[in-house]
């Protein structure tokens, strides 16, 4: 089933006596389960990488800490310690990404991509779909409030 918001716009060029104009957009075909909300998606760049750089006891750690110019930010390192009480563990072998379950909550569902450009290279997150806005950079975000 569809949800739809109701959303009051102020256009000129369509203002009704008060000003108002009611618009209903399609927002969402379905909701995410709450067990694609604790899942992590690895790109093939990201496993490439990850396999370049990793062995066996080494893994891509991601961390999501208040601060960045929008509010939230992305911080990622290659670690070799796991807290096993506290970390969740994505992909296999030399290509694994562990994140704590406080930061799953600000990236479930999301996608981990390893990102070539001319002047930079890095993890990135992608499809972030708690993330209301970011910044140019990608390396912030703020988060949906519902």
């Amino acid at each position: 089933m569809a949800q739809f918001s109701i959303s009051l716009l102020r256009n000129a060029a369509f203002r009704n006596p008060l000003g108002l104009v009611r618009c209903v957009r399609q927002v969402a075909t379905s909701p995410a389960s709450s067990e694609e909300q604790q899942q992590l998606k690895l790109s093939e760049s990201c496993v490439k990488r990850l396999r370049e750089i990793c062995d066996e006891k080494s893994f891509l750690r991601v961390v999501v800490e208040g601060g960045g110019c929008s509010g939230f930010q992305y911080k990622f390192n290659i670690d070799n310690r796991l807290e096993e009480q506290e970390d969740l563990v994505f992909g296999d072998g030399a290509a694994r990404v562990v994140i704590d379950k406080a930061s799953i909550e600000y990236v479930g569902g999301s996608t981990i991509d390893f990102h070539t450009e001319l002047i930079r290279s890095g993890f990135r997150i992608v499809n972030n779909p708690k993330a209301d806005t970011g910044c140019s950079c990608g390396a912030s975000f703020s988060i949906k409030v519902e």
